[in-house]
C-alpha cells in the first residue's frame, strides 16, 4: 500500500510537532490542491481553540499588546498560537516579519507557535492562507489563537470572520476614532483597548469611543451570533478597575463592549483585557452563540475558497485570451469580460 503523504502530514500535525506545523502551513500557502486535501483531513479536529482577533490602525501598539497577551495566556498554561499578518514586501511579496521581531522572547517557548504571513494586498490584511493556518493550529491542540492584522482600512471586518472575539486597539493622538468610524470596525469590536494610555489625551480617546459606540448602538443591536437589544454606555475601565469587565453582557442579553486602557509596553492593564476575553467567551457559550459563529466562519471560508477558485480560473482564461488576441482587432473590456464569464460558468 502506497503511503499518502498528506495523511502522514495530517497525523504529524495532530501530534503538534513544530516542523510538521511549519510544513503544513507551507503546503497550504504554496499548493492549493494539496492544502485543501490537508485541511479536509484536519477539519474534524478543529473547533476547540479560542480564536481572538486583534486589529487597529498602524502605530496603535497591536504587536506589543499581542506579545503581552501571549504571556498572560501562557501563565494559565494555555498553549498559544499567533498568526501575525505582516505587510507584504514590495519586492518579494513576503512578510516583513516585524511582528516576529517584537515577540522574539517567546521563540524558545514550546507552548507558543508564531507564524507570520504576508497580507499580499488583500482586504482586511488577512492573507488567503490565514484561515488555513488557524485551522492547523486548532487541530494541533493550541488552546488560544491570536490573529494580528495589518490594520489597513475598512476591511478589518475580515477579522470577525475568523475570530470569536475581536479586539480593536486604538491609541491617543492617531486619529483612530475617525478611522474606526470609516472602517466600520466599531461594528465588529467586542473589546476596545485604548493603548498607550499613559498619554495625556487618553481620556479624550476613551470618551470619543464611548460616544461613537453609543451612537452606533442601534447598528450593534444584534451582536454576531447574539440576540437583539440596545447597548448601554460601555463605560471606561481604567488600568486597575477590572472587577466590572465581566458585566460586558448578561448571558441572556446583548454584549456591551468594554473600553479598556492599557500601556502594553509596561504590561499595564493586560489582565483586564484577558478578563474581558473570558467574559466574552462565556457570553458566547450561552445559547449556542459560539456554535453559530463557528458555522458562520465555515460559511465564510466556503465563500473564500470558491472566490479563490473562480479568480484563479479567470486569471488563467484572461492570460489565454490575451495570447490568442495577439494581432487581432481590439475588443472592449466589457465584451471581453462577458466572454470570460461565459466560459467560466460553462466550465
Amino acid at each position: 500500500m502506497v503511503d499518502d503523504p498528506i495523511a502522514s502530514l495530517a497525523d504529524a500535525v495532530l501530534t503538534a510537532g513544530e516542523r510538521a506545523l511549519a510544513r503544513a502551513m507551507r503546503t497550504i500557502d504554496d499548493d492549493a490542491d494539496r492544502g485543501l486535501r490537508l485541511l479536509e483531513r484536519l477539519y474534524p479536529y478543529t473547533g476547540r481553540a479560542y480564536v481572538v482577533g486583534v486589529t487597529g490602525a498602524p502605530g496603535a501598539g497591536k504587536s506589543s499588546l499581542v506579545d503581552r497577551l501571549v504571556s498572560a495566556f501562557r501563565s494559565r498554561d494555555a498553549r498559544v498560537g499567533v498568526v501575525a499578518v505582516d505587510p507584504s514586501s514590495a519586492l518579494t511579496g513576503g512578510a516583513l516579519l516585524g511582528d516576529r521581531i517584537r515577540m522574539q522572547r517567546h521563540f524558545l517557548d514550546e507552548g507558543v507557535f508564531i507564524r507570520s504571513l504576508a497580507s499580499r494586498g488583500q482586504l482586511g490584511g488577512l492573507s488567503r492562507s490565514a484561515a488555513g493556518t488557524v485551522r492547523v493550529l486548532d487541530a494541533a491542540g493550541f488552546d488560544v489563537i491570536l490573529i494580528e492584522t495589518v490594520g489597513v482600512g475598512q476591511a478589518e471586518l475580515a477579522v470577525s470572520r475568523l475570530a470569536e472575539t475581536s479586539i480593536v486597539v486604538v491609541a491617543p493622538g492617531l486619529g483612530d476614532d475617525v478611522q474606526a468610524s470609516k472602517a466600520g470596525i466599531l461594528e465588529i469590536g467586542d473589546i476596545f483597548v485604548v493603548n498607550k494610555a499613559d498619554r495625556p489625551d487618553a481620556g479624550a480617546a476613551v470618551r470619543d469611543l464611548q460616544q461613537m459606540l453609543a451612537l452606533g448602538a442601534p447598528v450593534r443591536r444584534r451582536p454576531r451570533g447574539g440576540h437583539g437589544g440596545h447597548h448601554a454606555d460601555p463605560g471606561d475601565r481604567s488600568l486597575h478597575d477590572v472587577s466590572s469587565v465581566a458585566q460586558g453582557g448578561a448571558s441572556d442579553g446583548p454584549w456591551t463592549p468594554p473600553i479598556l486602557r492599557t500601556v502594553a509596553t509596561r504590561g499595564e492593564g493586560i489582565e483586564a483585557v484577558v478578563e474581558a476575553c473570558d467574559a466574552h467567551r462565556g457570553w458566547l457559550a450561552y445559547a449556542g452563540r459560539r456554535d453559530e459563529r463557528l458555522r458562520r466562519r465555515d460559511t465564510e471560508e466556503v465563500r473564500a475558497l470558491i472566490d479563490a477558485a473562480i479568480r484563479a480560473r479567470v486569471d488563467a482564461l484572461a492570460t489565454e485570451a490575451q495570447a490568442d488576441a495577439s494581432g487581432a482587432p481590439r475588443v472592449s473590456p466589457y465584451a471581453a469580460a462577458e466572454a470570460l464569464l461565459r466560459r467560466v460558468l460553462i466550465d
